[in-house]
C-alpha cells in the first residue's frame, strides 16, 4: 500500500486501534496527523514514533493545523470511540457527533469543488459496521460530489489480529 504523499488525520489514535492505523498509514508513507482527546497519550505516540503532528481535539483549528503544516488532507479515518452506559451522551457525543463533525469538517478542505484534491473517509464502527449504516449512506448521498466517498468499516476482530494492512487497502486505495 503506497501512500507517498498522502495526508491522514487519525481520530482516537493515541491507544489501540486508532494508534495501529496511524503506524500502518505511516509505514505505509502516509504523514499522519493524531488526534485525540487524551493528549498526554498523543504526546507520547508522538515521541515514540518522532514524525508525527500532535493535535489534542478534533475541532476546525485541528484540521486546518493538519492542511498548514501538511499541505492538505487525502484521508480521514474516524476512530475516535467509547462506550459508557452510564455516561450516555459522552458516548453519543463522541462515537456518532465526533464522527459526523469531523467528516463536515474535512469536507471543507477535500471538497474539489471549492479548491480541495479529493479524499477518502474512511468510518471505523462497532459491529455494527458490517451493516449499511444511516451515517454513512446519508454521508454518501450528501457529498457525492465533492470527491470524497466515505466508506465504512468493521473493528470486529481487531483483538483477534484482523488484517488492518488489508481493509486499509481496499478502503484507502479504491478511491
Amino acid at each position: 500500500m503506497a501512500l507517498n504523499g498522502k495526508t491522514a488525520v487519525v481520530t482516537g489514535a493515541a491507544m489501540g486501534i486508532g494508534r495501529s492505523i496511524a503506524e500502518l498509514l505511516l509505514q505505509n508513507g502516509a504523514k499522519v496527523a493524531i488526534l485525540d482527546m487524551n493528549e498526554a497519550a498523543g504526546q507520547s505516540l508522538v515521541e515514540t514514533l518522532n514524525k508525527e503532528t500532535v493535535i489534542p481535539v478534533v475541532s476546525q483549528a485541528a484540521f486546518q493545523k493538519t492542511v498548514e503544516t501538511f499541505g492538505g488532507i487525502d484521508i480521514l479515518v474516524n476512530n475516535a470511540g467509547i462506550f459508557n452506559e452510564i455516561m450516555w451522551e459522552k458516548t453519543i457525543g463522541i462515537n456518532l457527533a465526533g464522527c459526523i463533525r469531523g467528516a463536515y469538517l474535512v469536507i471543507e478542505h477535500m471538497n474539489k469543488l471549492t479548491g480541495g484534491r479529493g479524499g477518502v473517509i474512511v468510518n471505523v464502527a462497532s459491529i455494527a459496521g458490517k451493516k449499511k449504516t444511516v451515517f454513512t449512506n446519508t454521508m454518501a448521498t450528501n457529498i457525492m460530489a465533492t470527491g470524497i466517498p466515505p466508506s465504512a468499516c468493521c473493528n470486529k476482530g481487531m483483538h483477534r489480529g484482523m488484517d488492518w494492512h488489508h481493509t486499509l487497502k481496499r478502503m484507502v486505495l479504491k478511491n
